[in-house]
């Protein structure tokens, strides 16, 4: 039976959405299946940002430590960033230029003038080793890339096929790695473009890379009619929610506040953050790295009214010792995406802070971060769920098999989840397999999550179909630890899977057998791998066993019995 807030939500939902408005819903054939669109929603990201940055011009936007900036000033700039770029660079329509840096109001500057220009944006992982960015770089075909200095400095050791142009970087810094500073490129660029082409809907705007099953990532590559897509979606559901809230008697504040605590080059950080923030005139409070006590104190200072996260970040601050010496009364949600929240964190942060509400939401960056949300007292009453496809763009699907999308399971039955909307990317960069496997037609993607929907259509994951660990939000590939692991000479044979963890969901574990007549400390095989893998691919355990791993009747290793019992040890339940 459909829950009351369920029955308000969707009434709400029907009439913002209603044909002739705003948000209206109607079709459109993308790639040959029909799909719901917003009707009227703006042909290119250059329309959206265009139109929502007029709208909040005079708004503040962006908080950096002493730095302010208005709607309008970070248009400006963006602009004048897609001018340099033009001028400077040649970057014209098509062109792909990667932003490699933390968390900075640059990146935002970077992105709206990229994208302005009709080029593709790449937002790539900070994360990332100079290898790994070497990698991306190469793969992309980028001709240019913005990189903070410690990006820069790695991009320096690279025989690196794009240009690269530093911010946040001093003079001498910059001159000694070889690479221009966007402020001095900025500053001898004319303030306009002198010629801008035209952007259609099915024009590519980015490409996000994302780790699946293989060592290699691939690059998820977005339209500019599926990015808008995503953005307006969460739009429906905020103003949905707003709308119930407003019922209820609670008045909204003057100005939303988000804190931005996550990274800017996740789907979480790109789409349903930033972009929803620039629709409805929200400010940004921008944290450069996550450190839950100065989370915090900025809630407190900024009166940050909506914060998301990992299911770590919101942990953290919950256990933090100075919790109760903050002001945090202006929160009112407190949401959650990028990995699953345990069910066990959903009524003691309902607890914590009392009267805020819980949110869990559920996308992959292949769907622009769109797929299910989970709100309120609904989340508390089924907080394993992540919720109901995202109306009114989302249809959920659950399938049993592989290829062409079938009509889908019985409630209960469990399967693979399946996502159809407008606001699927297109397909894997220059990956034509992998694109036709995870994009079987009809407009459907399969998830590689394993799931249900019950009798209500509330979606639960249960497991993983691809082989790969989510470590706080962050996507790991077992075959590509695996592949580090095995060039140790003295391996014969290895196995790595997650491990539960209260605080970042996942941990890297990985069992090894040595050769016989080898000698090898855990400790010495870390040190190793450490030299090849970024820092938080990285295996949390490591067991060795004398004897060769069991494997199946294929002769392959039997990854589910090791999992299963190095998971029970991992927990204390076996020896």
């Amino acid at each position: 039976m459909k829950s009351a807030l369920d029955t308000a939500l969707d009434a709400v939902i029907e009439g913002i959405t209603a044909p002739g408005g705003a948000l209206g819903v109607g079709t459109a054939n993308i790639r040959g299946a029909n799909l719901p669109v917003f009707a009227a929603a703006p042909p290119s990201m250059r329309e959206y940002l265009a139109f929502f940055f007029g709208a909040n011009a005079a708004k503040e936007f962006l908080v950096y430590g002493d730095e302010r900036l208005t709607f309008g000033e970070v248009h400006a700039r963006g602009l004048k960033f897609a001018a340099m770029l033009q001028h400077r660079h040649g970057i014209a329509k098509g062109d792909r230029v990667a932003i490699a840096m933390r968390n900075y109001p640059e990146w935002i500057i970077a992105f709206v003038g990229v994208l302005h220009l009709g080029a593709i944006a790449i937002p790539m992982n900070a994360w990332w080793t100079a290898e790994e960015l070497d990698y991306g770089l190469k793969d992309s075909g980028a001709r240019l890339a913005i990189a903070d200095e410690e990006r820069a400095r790695r991009l320096a050791t690279l025989g690196c096929t794009a240009s690269v142009l530093t911010v946040r970087t001093s003079a001498d810094v910059a001159t000694a790695l070889g690479f221009a500073r966007v402020e001095d490129e900025m500053a001898a660029a004319p303030d306009s473009c002198w010629f801008l082409p035209d952007i259609a809907p099915e024009d590519d705007a980015t490409i996000m890379y994302t780790s699946g099953s293989t060592g290699s990532p691939k690059g998820a590559v977005s339209t500019h009619r599926a990015i808008v897509s995503g953005a307006m979606n969460y739009l429906v559901a905020g103003l949905a929610l707003l709308e119930l809230s407003q019922r209820a008697g609670v008045t909204p504040a003057e100005q939303q506040v988000m804190l931005l605590n996550v990274p800017l080059f996740h789907i979480t950080g790109s789409v349903p953050v930033l972009l929803v923030s620039i629709a409805i005139g929200r400010k940004m409070v921008i944290m450069h790295k996550w450190d839950a006590g100065e989370a915090l104190r900025l809630i407190e200072k900024e009166r940050a009214t909506y914060f998301v996260g990992v299911p770590t970040m919101s942990l953290e601050l919950m256990q933090h010792p100075d919790h109760d010496k903050y002001d945090l009364s202006s929160l009112v949600d407190i949401a959650s995406g990028g990995a699953p929240r345990p069910a066990e964190h959903v009524e003691r942060l309902a607890n914590t802070f009392v009267g805020k509400h819980p949110v869990q939401g559920y996308g992959l960056t292949e769907t622009n971060g769109v797929g299910a949300g989970n709100f309120r007292d609904n989340y508390r009453n089924k907080p394993a769920s992540t919720g109901r496809a995202a109306a009114p763009l989302v249809e959920l699907r659950i399938d049993g098999g592989d290829g062409p999308v079938g009509p889908g399971l019985p409630a209960g039955s469990v399967g693979e989840v399946c996502i159809r909307t407008a606001c699927n990317c297109r397909g894997y960069w220059n990956k034509p397999e992998a694109t036709a496997a995870a994009f079987p037609g009809d407009g459907w993607f399969r998830s590689g999550d394993l799931g249900y929907l019950d009798d209500e259509g509330y979606l639960f994951i249960v497991d993983r179909k691809k082989d790969i660990i989510i470590r706080g939000g962050e996507n790991i590939s077992c075959q590509e630890v695996e592949s580090a692991i095995y060039t140790h000479p003295a391996v014969a044979e290895c196995s790595v899977f997650g491990l539960p963890d209260e605080r970042l969901g996942e941990i890297v574990g990985a069992v090894v057998y040595v050769k016989p007549g080898s000698q090898l400390e855990a400790a010495d095989l870390y040190d190793f791998v450490a030299r090849d893998l970024a820092s938080f691919k990285l295996p949390a355990r490591i067991w060795l066993r004398p004897e060769p791993l069991p494997k199946l009747g294929s002769g392959k290793i039997d990854k589910v019995t090791l999992r299963k019992l190095y998971r029970d040890i991992h927990a204390g339940k076996a020896g």
